[in-house]
């Protein structure tokens, strides 16, 4: 196994964006259970997010922070490594839902899907990796994107487009860490979350009658890829993973 491909270890720290309920408490709860400490922020800090910090404080570290103000997630990573050391992994989880046809979807809410679902993550992702390549130089980032970025689906025109736009970005990023920096995407179907109950339960219903599977997806389907991605020696780079209980073939 090659230095530049080596996993990283379980001590090192992990920055998670959307970190306070569902898919993202789930990766939180997760990277701790791996042994890792993690840096997590959100618009709002939920009382679950905050019973984990005051029950790890030397692991978790939380704040308040909107993902679109640059000046603060700034702040933000800086206080996470003072306060647990440098950041080797990354996972771009934060994102805000749509649900409207794009002829009926104001340029207003357009620009708020994408600097807060493609914009906000890009920077972030540059921030990070500065900070990796400028200590141990390597590390590991995932990008939690959607199968909307592979498929169609009405009423997601602009959601669909920050997720494409997501993958697409980390194949060319994963092009130019050369190894240093494994990038990947997991890209869910539909599961039960705050974003997706915007659809309603009849498109819902619909979306699980047609998945092979018969169910939608868990947070608990994703997260071993995403453990396998940030810890194991996987030697997996510029991929993005399906879990959609085969929806999409």
């Amino acid at each position: 196994m090659s230095e530049q491909n080596a996993p990283i270890a379980p001590s090192t720290v992990v920055v998670v964006s959307g970190g306070s309920r569902g898919l993202g408490l789930a990766i939180v709860n997760s990277i701790l259970a791996n042994g890792a400490k993690v840096a997590t922020f959100a618009r709002t800090v939920t009382p679950e997010l905050t019973a984990l910090a005051e029950e790890h404080p030397d692991r978790v570290h939380v704040a308040s922070v909107d993902a679109t103000d640059e000046a603060a997630v700034r702040k933000f990573l800086k206080e996470a490594e003072r306060a647990l050391g440098p950041i080797d992994g990354l996972v771009n989880n934060a994102a805000i839902g749509q649900d409207s046809l794009h002829v009926h979807t104001s340029p207003e809410r357009i620009e708020d899907i994408i600097r807060t679902n493609l914009v906000a993550p890009l920077i972030l992702t540059r921030a990070v990796l500065r900070r990796m390549l400028a200590g141990v130089g390597t590390g590991r980032i995932v990008n939690i994107t959607s199968v909307c970025g592979q498929r169609g689906y009405a009423g997601l025109v602009a959601y669909s487009s920050t997720k494409g736009g997501m993958d697409a970005a980390m194949r060319s990023l994963a092009r130019e860490m050369h190894g240093r920096v494994l990038v990947n995407s997991i890209a869910p179907g539909f599961f039960a979350s705050e974003m997706s109950s915007v659809l309603g339960p009849q498109q819902l219903g619909t979306i699980t009658r047609r998945t092979p599977t018969g169910r939608l997806v868990e947070p608990e389907n994703i997260i071993p890829v995403l453990d396998n991605l940030l810890f194991s020696d996987t030697n997996i780079n510029g991929q993005s993973l399906v879990i959609d209980g085969g929806g999409s073939i």
